[in-house]
C-alpha cells in the first residue's frame, strides 16, 4: 500500500513539473528618450507644408531651404549657403494634445554661436492661440546634438487649439516631425494664401541674437498681423544685390522690407538703393516698398566713428529716398533707424546685433508703418 501511494505521488509530481510556467504580465514599452511614449503617432510636416519660402516644393534643392535650387551659381556663394538656413519657416498646426513632441535633425552640428543661445540658433519654438485667438509662448526646444527627439511640452490645458511652431534661424533642417500621443486628434494646417511680409536683409533680419526662433522682429510682425512671413536675411551679406532683387521679383508679396544697411557703406547703398527699388516696382508696380535706415550701434554714445558711419549711411538712404521720390516712385515708405533698439543703450547683444528686446522695439516701429501700407 506505502509503496503505490509514493508511486502515485511521484507520477503527481512529475505532471506539474512537465506543466509550462504562467507567462508574467505583459509590460509596456518603456518610454523612448525625452519622455515620449513609443507608441507616440508622428506627422512629417512635408506633408502639409510650411510657411516663410516663396517658392514651390520641386524648384528647391533641399525641402527646408529658403531660396530655389536656382539661384545656386546667381546669387553670391556666400547668399546660397545662408540660404539654406530655416530663418522665418513656420509650421502650423490643430491638436487637442495633452503632450507635444518633436523630432528634426539639423543640417550643422554648429549648435550655437558665442553671442546667440542653442535655441535661437537652432531651436524650435511653440506657439499656440489663446482663447481670444491671440499668439502666445509655449516652449522651446534645448538642443544638445545634431538630432533632436524630446517633449516639447506636456501636461497641456484639455482642448483642441492651433499651434504654430518656427523653425531654427541659423541652422538648417534636414527633416522635421511633430509627434502626439496615440488617439490624441491631429490636422496639419497648409500654409495661408495671403501674400507674405518679406524682409530682405542683413545678420538681424536673419535673427541675430535672438533666444528664441519666435523673438526676431519679423516673426513677431507676423504674429501682430496674423499674416505669412518671408524672411530673406543673410548674415553679412543683405547688400541689395540686383541678383536677389530678380528673385524677390517672382515673390507676390504683400509688401517688401529693404532693411540691408548694416552691411552696406554710403557709397553702396547710393550705388545699389535706387535700381534694387525701380528693379522690384517694374515687376511689382503695385506692391508698397519700405526702405529702413541702419540701427544705430547702442555704444555709438561713447565710440565716434560708429557714429559718424550711421549718420553718412542715412544719408546716403536718404538722399536715395528723396531721389525715387522726385522721379514718381509710389507706395515708398521709409524708416528711421535712430531709435529701432530704443534710447537706453540696452537694445543689443553685442552693441550691433538685437536682443530680444531690441527685437520688440524694432516690431514697434516697423508696425504703424506697415500697417498703414497694409490697409
Amino acid at each position: 500500500m506505502r509503496t503505490a501511494l509514493l508511486l502515485a505521488f511521484a507520477l503527481a509530481t512529475t505532471v506539474v513539473a512537465q506543466q509550462p510556467a504562467p507567462k508574467p504580465a505583459a509590460k509596456p514599452a518603456p518610454p523612448k528618450a525625452g519622455g515620449i511614449p513609443a507608441d507616440a503617432a508622428w506627422h512629417d510636416v512635408t506633408k502639409w507644408g510650411v510657411e516663410g519660402r516663396g517658392w514651390g516644393d520641386q524648384e528647391r534643392k533641399r525641402w527646408f531651404d529658403r531660396l530655389p535650387a536656382k539661384a545656386e551659381g546667381k546669387v553670391t556663394p556666400a547668399v546660397w549657403g545662408l540660404s539654406r538656413d530655416s530663418a522665418g519657416m513656420m509650421v502650423r498646426f490643430k491638436t487637442d494634445a495633452k503632450a507635444i513632441y518633436t523630432r528634426y535633425t539639423l543640417a550643422k552640428t554648429n549648435l550655437a554661436m558665442p553671442h546667440m543661445p542653442a535655441t535661437g540658433v537652432s531651436g524650435l519654438d511653440l506657439y499656440a492661440r489663446d482663447t481670444d485667438g491671440k499668439w502666445k509662448w509655449v516652449q522651446v526646444t534645448r538642443p544638445g546634438s545634431a538630432k533632436v527627439e524630446t517633449t516639447l511640452i506636456s501636461d497641456l490645458a484639455p482642448g483642441e487649439r492651433e499651434y504654430a511652431a518656427y523653425l531654427p534661424l541659423y541652422n538648417g533642417i534636414e527633416s522635421l516631425e511633430i509627434g502626439v500621443p496615440a488617439g490624441a486628434k491631429f490636422e496639419g494646417l497648409a500654409p495661408r494664401a495671403e501674400k507674405p511680409i518679406v524682409f530682405y536683409g542683413t545678420s538681424i533680419t536673419h535673427g541675430a541674437c535672438a533666444s528664441r526662433p519666435g523673438m526676431v522682429h519679423t516673426a513677431i510682425l507676423g504674429r501682430r498681423f496674423d499674416r505669412p512671413v518671408m524672411n530673406v536675411g543673410f548674415s553679412g551679406n543683405g547688400r541689395m544685390d540686383a541678383a536677389v532683387g530678380e528673385l524677390l521679383t517672382e515673390v507676390d508679396a504683400a509688401v517688401y522690407v529693404i532693411d540691408c544697411l548694416p552691411n552696406m557703406g554710403p557709397g553702396d547703398v547710393t550705388a545699389k538703393c535706387v535700381p534694387l527699388v525701380k528693379q522690384l516696382r517694374a515687376a511689382r508696380p503695385n506692391t508698397p516698398i519700405v526702405l529702413v535706415e541702419d540701427r544705430r550701434f547702442t555704444n555709438e554714445w561713447i565710440t565716434p566713428a560708429k557714429k559718424k558711419f550711421h549718420d553718412d549711411n542715412h544719408a546716403a538712404l536718404r538722399a536715395a529716398y528723396e531721389q525715387l521720390q522726385k522721379e514718381g516712385v509710389t507706395k515708398l515708405s521709409y524708416i528711421s533707424g535712430d531709435h529701432l533698439y530704443g534710447d537706453d543703450t540696452d537694445g543689443a547683444t553685442d552693441a550691433s546685433h538685437a536682443s530680444d528686446l531690441g527685437f520688440l522695439r524694432q516690431a514697434d516701429i516697423f508696425e504703424p508703418v506697415l500697417r498703414a501700407v497694409l490697409k
